[in-house]
């Protein structure tokens, strides 16, 4: 099924194998999705995106399937899966995890091609020296989902 979620980044387009009402498989994210995605919703699904951006949801529990890439970018998305709520690695950091510390830009591509943006959090993933670079749904959305958790992690942090 394919359903539209309004988030304050834009509308997100997301895909859920298993058919129609809750307890579907998320398979894809797509940013800036147009209104023929409002075909169908998962309340699990949504809910859990409603409550990430009012920062009440920290961890994704629905079920997700990084579907395609090869071995490499299979490998980054598992890295990236692992970054805490509210922290930032660098592309180098995930190359490092992965036993090659040339390959920064690889992971780079590797983000860039995530299926499951947000749930699998690359914009977690930033530049040297935390450089605010690449991010395949723009920059402005980047800093936003970085600013969001920040801010949430400080509250919980000062409660």
């Amino acid at each position: 099924m394919r359903m539209l979620v309004d988030s304050p980044i834009g509308p997100l387009g997301v895909e859920v194998d298993g058919g129609t009402g809750a307890g579907g498989t998320v398979v894809g994210v797509r940013f800036g999705a147009s209104p023929a995605w409002d075909v169908d919703s998962d309340p699990e699904v949504a809910g859990q995106l409603a409550g990430y951006f009012s920062g009440v949801v920290t961890d994704f529990t629905v079920p997700i399937e990084m579907r395609g890439g090869s071995e490499f970018e299979r490998a980054v998305w598992g890295q990236i899966a692992t970054i805490p709520y509210g922290e930032m690695r660098t592309y180098g950091d995930i190359a490092k995890a992965l036993g090659d510390p040339g390959a920064a830009r690889a992971v780079g591509t590797a983000c860039n091609r995530n299926p499951v943006p947000v749930l699998v959090p690359c914009h977690r993933v930033v530049g040297a020296g935390g450089k605010m670079v690449g991010f395949g749904g723009g920059l402005d959305r980047k800093r936003r989902l970085l600013e969001l958790e920040a801010r949430v992690t400080l509250e919980r942090t000062w409660r």
